[in-house]
């Protein structure tokens, strides 16, 4: 009965997708023809996640005073045989805090399908898709489930391979919203092409165009915001808003340098006071590294301006609601260490310059030296005019980084480092009256192979600062036993109070642990996970995208596999 009600919910394009699938199945079955027998494969997730209220964090959004716990979970199945590749994808949410950290959200059905078929030089694709051209910053459907993220598009697409060195895509479609679609549409084109002029020098060019058009009901509701301004704020919307971009990358010897330039066409786009304006935008960006034996070296630019390319120009929802048809990664360093993570770059789409220099050295094989910088500034911190320019009004974001690893011997190794951070809280957060985080971090890590199965691994982290919720101490333990478990046990300790949690006058502070347990069983392609912790409320960065995220108190339970 179960399958019968979820059969007939299912729209009628994923029954031709599975019809197609069992008829193609049985096909491969009855054949001659034994060679070609088709190939099954898919992969599960599951996240499940259960509420402790802690009032002393801000861990009391709706999960804590009502549902007590959520869960996530996706299966995904694909089919290959004869050129044709079908693929399905069931989402569930219950009380999922994914999409929105202070609501709870419950659906599931059908979240993603795709037909897809080979034809000498050609591809073609129907249902649901994802896809980039260049780096992404023009046109990128794709998927973080983690953080809710998933803007694949529903459409139409073609894939030409004209040669060994050139190919052409083109797509037509609508935006995934959740269990359904946004109604404008988007259309795209690209074209790449491989150059070699010799072994050691080679360049891959690309170019692409990419149309929005608005819907009649998005079209109104703009039309509407702008004729509530004053006369001198108003002008015409338009239907359609038109991306280019080309790019290339040259690479000769050891020397590896790209550029990517993209620009679009006068558009609505939201201010930084959420009111519309009618401007362009485009972005500029450009790396070049350089690597041999024991040096690496890469340097990277970006200046951004009013590039801000949704579904809907209205979308002032933080991600994953606002519908972005690409993706602007921060140019930072990402990361992995809990105190080192806890101060992130957001892009600011309507402008920033940032730029980022990275070394990393490897003068022994024992020693290894990484040394980072990145910072971030306004439009007006580096003009023509005026130079270079970091002050209270220009400055976003910036980072010195360096870590020195060294392996003592087959059983022993140590990492030790230093982090200093500057960081725009009013800006990245939505704080009006937070002031500019200064933050000095200390870390180190230590490993040790007991013998060839199991290891013991430490890592602990020192945070001090007088901004936002103070200083903090982070220490974690791990224990491995390969190739099944993995147990670690931490605390993270908010000794030293801050801007934004100084105690009133004749209180005093109370040290906060934020506790980690954490154990994990993995057997061949499946994985185990559970674990109870505190974390505190902040910005959480997953591929470079980010999102601010509000404290957790509790357990989760995560299983994963592949088939």
């Amino acid at each position: 009965m179960v399958f019968c009600n979820l059969y007939y919910r299912m729209n009628k394009y994923v029954l031709l997708t599975i019809s197609l699938a069992i008829s193609c199945a049985l096909f491969a079955q009855t054949s001659e023809k034994k060679e070609d027998k088709g190939e099954f494969s898919g992969n599960f997730q599951t996240n499940a996640q259960f509420y402790m209220r802690d009032d002393r964090i801000g861990a009391n959004t709706t999960q804590y005073l009502r549902e007590l716990s959520s869960a996530e979970a996706w299966l995904f199945m694909n089919y290959k045989i004869k050129g044709f590749n079908f693929s399905v994808r069931y989402d569930l949410f219950n009380n999922s805090p994914l999409f929105n950290p202070q609501q709870a959200y419950s659906k599931s059905g059908i979240g993603f399908w795709q037909v897809s078929k080979d034809v000498d030089k050609f591809n073609f694709t129907l249902g649901y898709f994802y896809d980039q051209f260049g780096t992404g910053a023009l046109f990128r459907a794709y998927e973080d489930r983690n953080i809710g993220i998933d803007f694949a598009i529903q459409g139409a697409r073609v894939i030409y391979n004209f040669s060994e060195n050139t190919r052409i895509k083109a797509f037509t479609g609508q935006q995934k919203f959740r269990f359904d679609i946004r109604e404008p549409i988007i259309k795209g084109a690209n074209i790449e092409h491989r150059m070699v002029f010799s072994d050691k020098l080679n360049a891959e060019l690309g170019a692409s165009v990419v149309n929005r058009t608005l819907d009649q009901n998005t079209m109104s509701s703009i039309a509407s915001t702008i004729n509530s301004y004053p006369l001198e704020q108003r002008f015409d919307p338009k239907y359609n808003v038109f991306g280019y971009n080309v790019y290339n990358t040259l690479n000769y010897k050891n020397f590896t340098w790209f550029v990517e330039y993209n620009l679009k066409t006068p558009e609505a786009i939201l201010d930084y006071s959420n009111t519309l304006i009618n401007k362009p935008g485009n972005i500029f960006y450009t790396s070049l590294s350089y690597s041999t034996t024991g040096f690496g070296v890469n340097v990277q630019f970006k200046r951004l301006e009013s590039f801000l390319l949704r579904v809907n120009p209205l979308e002032i929802a933080p991600l994953p609601n606002n519908g972005p048809i690409n993706y602007l990664p921060a140019l930072t360093r990402q990361n992995t260490y809990r105190l080192l993570a806890r101060y992130n770059a957001v892009v600011q789409e309507l402008g920033e310059n940032a730029a980022q220099l990275e070394f990393t050295l490897k003068p022994t094989k024992s020693l290894q030296i990484n040394l980072n910088g990145s910072i971030v500034n306004t439009l007006a911190g580096l003009t023509f005019a005026d130079g270079y320019v970091w002050n209270n009004q220009t400055k976003l974001f910036r980072e010195v980084y360096t870590d020195v690893a060294y392996k003592f011997n087959k059983k022993f190794k140590a990492m030790v480092g230093v982090q200093s951070i500057g960081y725009n809280q009013q800006l990245f957060e939505g704080k009006a009256s937070a002031p500019y985080v200064e933050a000095l971090t200390l870390f180190g890590e230590m490993t040790y192979k007991l013998n060839t199965k199991r290891s013991l691994r430490f890592e602990w982290q020192y945070m001090n600062t007088e901004q936002d919720l103070g200083s903090f101490v982070n220490a974690l333990v791990e224990y491995n036993v390969a190739p099944h478990w993995s147990f670690s046990a931490g605390d993270l300790v908010n000794f030293r109070s801050g801007f934004l949690n100084k105690p009133l006058p004749g209180e005093k502070f109370e040290i906060i642990h934020y506790y980690n347990f954490f154990t994990s069983y993995t057997y061949k392609t499946t994985r185990l996970t559970a674990a109870f912790l505190k974390q505190p409320q902040g910005v959480n960065c997953t591929g470079g995208v980010c999102r601010v995220e509000p404290a957790f108190s509790g357990g989760r339970l995560t299983i994963t596999t592949n088939f």
